[in-house]
């Protein structure tokens, strides 16, 4: 057998994963850092992190599908749905709107409900009052791939971490499933393992999985640290980290003061820097008040702080993540 690749059909793919009529799926990574691989995710983790989602969720709900079922975080709202056997709403093609959302979500039936998003996705309903009360029928919002500020979490919302390497989310508001580990490693690298790690990618290369003490783990490209309560936060991408004036510095703390600050989007870079050796830059989509900008700066460390600010569209990948190196790219321009 195969795997059933999501680009082709994400319904049927998850369907044959499920049946046994193939390996699993093969998924798309975002390629938010270089060239998109295929993950290829057997059916048994694709079932371990249905159930394991379940369980956390306190049982099984109907679904609606508002994210790209070509990816590993739409495919497994397809599974959990078909593996419950409960309904299964998705959104109407075309852009995100809170009225589709809202629309979608009264077609629903009564009972447990729950939905997968991305942040802009929740931060697009909470400013819509259709969108906002649709939003609070659900009894779990489940939100990755980017950080959301504390104040725009509502009350169902679930943080999730995880990748198309752990078939999405695996660790619910820094705790992690029930069967999987978490590791720091010295460098402040995450190591995730349990039962929903991907069978490898499809090109072979299997670098980034290792065996520890006869435990398989998955090397993250994120650098984390425990909480003294053992909740797992998530810093940001190692290889996102910037490094001014000898000091390394996280973008992920700096651009959730600046959406906080009303941008709608933020990338925050590091350029070459004579002085400094990279100097930060943020990259601002939306209209932001300048007062606003320097009140919510004043909580981050000097060093921190953006020495330039670029108002421009944020660049996003194929799967809609921030694109580094353009907006890395798009900083420097600025610069000359």
């Amino acid at each position: 057998m195969t795997y059933a690749r999501l680009a082709d059909d994400p319904f049927a793919a998850v369907d044959d994963a499920l049946a046994g009529r193939a390996d699993g799926v093969a998924a798309a990574t975002s390629g938010s850092t270089g060239a998109p691989r295929e993950v290829l995710i057997p059916g048994t983790a694709i079932r371990a992190s249905a159930e394991l989602t379940a369980a956390r969720l306190g049982g099984d709900a109907s679904w609606l599908l508002a994210i790209p079922p070509t990816r590993i975080g739409g495919a497994m709202v397809v599974a959990r749905a078909r593996l419950a056997g409960t309904p299964l709403a998705t959104l109407p093609a075309g852009p995100f709107t809170a009225s589709s959302f809202a629309d979608a979500t009264a077609a629903l039936p009564a009972g447990r409900r729950h939905v997968s998003l991305v942040p802009t996705q929740v931060r697009r309903l909470l400013a819509d009052p259709a969108g906002r009360d649709a939003l609070a029928t659900y009894d779990a919002v489940l939100v990755g791939g980017a950080a959301l500020p504390e104040h725009d979490a509502p009350a169902n919302l679930v943080r999730t971490y995880g990748m198309s390497e752990t078939s999405g989310g695996c660790v619910y508001d820094g705790v992690p499933l029930d069967g999987v580990g978490v590791r720091i490693e010295e460098d402040g690298r995450i190591l995730l393992s349990g039962p929903t790690l991907a069978a490898g990618y499809a090109d072979g290369d299997a670098s980034d999985f290792l065996d520890i003490d006869g435990v398989r783990w998955f090397r993250t490209s994120d650098l984390g640290e425990r909480r003294p309560d053992g909740r797992l936060t998530v810093l940001g991408r190692a290889d996102h980290a910037i490094n001014t004036g000898g000091v390394k510095v996280h973008p992920q703390r700096i651009e959730l003061a600046l959406e906080r600050a009303g941008a709608t989007a933020v990338a925050v870079v590091g350029v070459p820097d004579a002085e400094w050796g990279e100097a930060v830059v943020a990259v601002v989509e939306g209209r932001v008040d300048d007062a606003a900008v320097a009140a919510a700066l004043e909580g981050l460390a000097s060093y921190e702080r953006p020495k330039r600010i670029v108002h421009a569209r944020v660049p996003r990948t194929a799967g809609g993540k921030i694109d580094r190196p353009a907006a890395r790219a798009l900083a420097s321009e600025e610069d000359r």
